[in-house]
């Protein structure tokens, strides 16, 4: 910044550059307090993590590919059994 022979020009350049500081110290304390809160609020829903959410689904989609695979042996099998009764 430009210095000035002007006291009046300094002392509010100085005021300006205080204040930015403390808008910053300020937003930054309103940052750490809202992630701190958003953390909390996460953790007390209960949410679960990717990695377990993505195991769950792949066993979801294991279980249901056996449960079709199982469904078609039945049929099969009722198939043959049927035409002997």
């Amino acid at each position: 910044m430009a210095q000035t022979d002007n006291p009046f020009l300094d002392g509010m350049a100085r005021i300006f550059t205080d204040a930015a500081g403390a808008a910053k110290s300020v937003r930054d304390e309103i940052d750490t307090f809202v992630k701190h809160r958003l953390e909390k609020l996460v953790a007390d829903m209960d949410f679960v993590p990717r990695e377990e959410f993505e195991a769950v689904k792949a066993m979801a989609a294991k279980a249901r590919s056996e449960n079709e695979a199982l469904e078609k042996r039945i049929a099969d099998l009722e198939a043959r059994l049927a035409p002997a009764a």
